[in-house]
């Protein structure tokens, strides 16, 4: 359940509840795409760095190792022993991803594992059977996410199929959260808003989907290969036409420039892998732009990653040290440079949070941004 605690202009702030915890939004998930975040990165450091939720990539989980040997041993939850909110993705962006491997058919997509190259068939139905058996807190309903330069005929008959398909994951998981075998009988469905760069589809689509009712709505096929600002347009154009008494979710997104810009457009749910992606190979956020330790200035630095900062590898260590460990491509320097980034994602949507809470996000987000573009 969400609640609106508030809001400045159209930013949120609220907070949802479920049967995992409550989670306070604007939010941050950090993304452990088989169940782990890359880069040596425990549940228990996820802890430590403040994250909330945590995405697993359903697609993935039902290749390696099974979405039915998860299901046999507990779910998702108790595998990865992590006793918050997991949100699942639906397995319809690798159907993007896996373009050339891929055919769609009104009933699911037939595609090849990217690991043995088996053929699998997904659908609507078998999605929301693999995102049951994991048990996550939040399954999102299978889509087709088509590229932000496609035609608009093309665009307009995916939408128009993915809303059908919406339907079907709907009936399907209000018929498996019944069955006495089910891992967690309080799994929630987000369904997904498509349409590209056309605003209209994005509209008549949003709107059509919101009378469903869902437990929240999510924005996807955005930041995949648009400007910012066409996304930024999209959101703003969109989001109206979604329920503002329920979470709204920016799929993959993004920049810490693009979260804070999301939010003030009415966006709470996000993911991205920037932050564990860049931190494996040396680059790291900070409020004074992005750093790249690989940089010999850095071969002599005794001071941390940022000042001030709490996470566990500004706390301990130098930038000196942590230069040479990914010099020497020692795991350990990935594992910080990825526990301070997701730590500084984290800590930046408490910030969001408290600015919403004392009335000033404007103030907040102008500072942020122009703290963050000095950088290198």
């Amino acid at each position: 359940m969400y609640k609106l605690l508030k809001t400045e202009g159209r930013a949120k702030r609220g907070e949802f509840t479920t049967v995992h915890g409550t989670v306070q939004t604007p939010v941050f998930m950090n993304v452990g795409t088989v169940a782990a975040i890359k880069g040596a990165v425990s549940t228990e450091d996820l802890k430590e760095i403040g994250c909330q939720i945590e995405l697993s990539n359903t697609y993935h989980l039902h290749v390696r190792p099974g979405d039915r040997l998860i299901h046999d041993l507990g779910g998702l939850h108790k595998f990865m022993v992590w006793d918050r909110p997991i949100l699942t993705d639906s397995g319809g962006f690798q159907v993007f991803s896996l373009a050339t491997l891929r055919q769609i058919k009104e009933e699911g997509v037939t595609f090849h594992s990217h690991i043995d190259g088996r053929k699998i068939f997904m659908g609507p139905e078998e999605s929301m059977t693999i995102q049951s058996n994991l048990g996550s807190t939040i399954a999102m309903a299978f889509d087709e996410c088509p590229s932000s330069r496609a035609e608009r005929r093309y665009v307009e008959d995916s939408c128009a199929r993915t809303v059908r398909w919406l339907h079907r994951c709907k009936e399907k998981m209000d018929w498996l959260n019944a069955q006495e075998d089910t891992v967690n009988p309080h799994q929630m469905l987000f369904g997904i808003n498509q349409g590209a760069i056309f605003p209209d589809i994005r509209i008549e689509m949003a709107k059509e989907i919101s009378e469903l009712d869902l437990d929240g709505y999510a924005l996807g096929g955005l930041a995949v290969g648009e400007t910012h600002e066409e996304m930024y347009h999209i959101i703003e154009e969109t989001v109206p036409y979604l329920p503002q008494e329920k979470p709204t979710y920016l799929m993959g997104v993004g920049t810490p420039a693009n979260i804070l810009e999301a939010v003030e457009r009415g966006v709470d749910f996000f993911d991205c892998v920037y932050p564990s992606r860049n931190g494996r190979h040396g680059h790291v956020y900070t409020n004074h732009g992005k750093l790249n330790l690989f940089n010999q200035k850095y071969e002599r630095d005794m001071s941390p990653i940022e000042e001030g900062c709490g996470c566990p590898a500004c706390r301990m260590y130098s930038r000196a040290y942590i230069r040479h460990l990914l010099k020497a491509k020692e795991m350990l320097g990935m594992r910080l440079c990825v526990l301070h980034n997701l730590y500084f994602y984290n800590t930046m949507m408490q910030e969001i949070r408290d600015a919403l809470d004392a009335g000033d996000y404007a103030g907040y987000k102008r500072a942020k941004l122009s703290g963050m573009e000095e950088g290198e």
